[in-house]
């Protein structure tokens, strides 16, 4: 657990830094293919907001929104920047069942360690109506690294089709495509694995 305590943590001290480099990043395609999957005015959770780039976007394109992120220093600049309330919440809190159309965890869950990952996912599950909705992403990889602080789970598409094969939920990986880093702060050797996943 001491990994993931110092992930929020360095998102605390860095969160101001973290918002301004990371909210002029490009990720259309990644936008595009998420909502061509759902209905206009879908209930979207984004799992871990960060900035709020995302859900601004979305709530410029017409979808409910609800955003939470475990910082709350995130939480706070996030508000202000979507001009609504950003839940301070951990990923292992999600409780809710069906309520979403959609769940979005934009380069979120990839601090989730490994053995929690199936744990949060199948949570992410219950939360989505039938036929919902989830979109994630990693850095392409295997194994592990503690980065500044932050631990970050590598993930390929062989792996996360063995995920999702193991939950004890019906769920289908409809699209897989592959993104390079939409801002500078990335290695510029590093690729994304987004994965779209639909509730059967």
């Amino acid at each position: 657990m001491e990994e993931i305590y110092n992930t929020l943590e360095y998102y605390n001290k860095n969160a101001k830094q973290y918002c301004e480099q990371t909210i002029i990043g490009k990720i259309q395609e990644n936008y595009d293919r998420f909502l061509k999957s759902i209905p206009k005015g879908a209930y979207i959770l984004d799992f871990g907001c960060g900035s709020g780039r995302d859900s601004k976007y979305f709530i410029e394109q017409g979808y409910k929104i609800k955003a939470i992120d475990g910082s709350t220093e995130m939480c706070k600049l996030a508000s202000e920047y979507i001009k609504q309330e950003v839940k301070c919440m951990k990923f292992d809190e999600l409780e809710e069942v069906e309520k979403y159309d959609a769940i979005w965890a934009c380069s979120s869950i990839l601090h989730v360690e490994k053995d929690k990952l199936p744990n949060i996912l199948e949570k992410m599950v219950r939360a989505i109506k039938g036929n919902g909705i989830i979109y994630t992403s990693f850095k392409i990889g295997t194994g592990y690294e503690i980065k500044e602080g932050k631990y970050y789970n590598y993930v390929t598409k062989e792996k996360m089709e063995e995920i999702l094969n193991d939950l004890n939920m019906k769920v289908k990986m409809i699209d897989y495509f592959e993104t390079l880093p939409s801002t500078k702060r990335e290695a510029t050797n590093t690729v994304w694995a987004n994965f779209i996943i639909q509730k059967c």
